[in-house]
């Protein structure tokens, strides 16, 4: 599994899950453009599990799930003080 990198192009806030209650979010492969999808446990930060639309991130690709991204890392933490205006 290598490193990718990309952008946050889209949420869907609900449908995903067994409860139908997740989020699901997608990134877009700086490279090759391609579409991948994700949960937001999938998403590797301390704290709050939380990612904008537009946001640079880093993640991988599982071999035996190629749709979907896993091991999400966002790149543009906000400063604190931004982040809460």
């Amino acid at each position: 599994m290598s490193q990718r990198f990309g952008r946050i192009v889209d949420r869907m806030p609900y449908g995903s899950g067994s409860t139908g209650r997740l989020g699901t979010y997608v990134v877009e492969d700086a490279e090759t453009g391609i579409r991948h999808s994700f949960m937001y446990a999938d998403i590797v930060t301390e704290g709050f599990r939380t990612i904008r639309t537009g946001e640079r991130v880093r993640f991988t690709v599982p071999a035996d799930d190629p749709e979907r991204a896993a091991y999400v890392i966002r790149l543009d933490l906000p400063d604190i003080e931004d982040y809460y205006r």
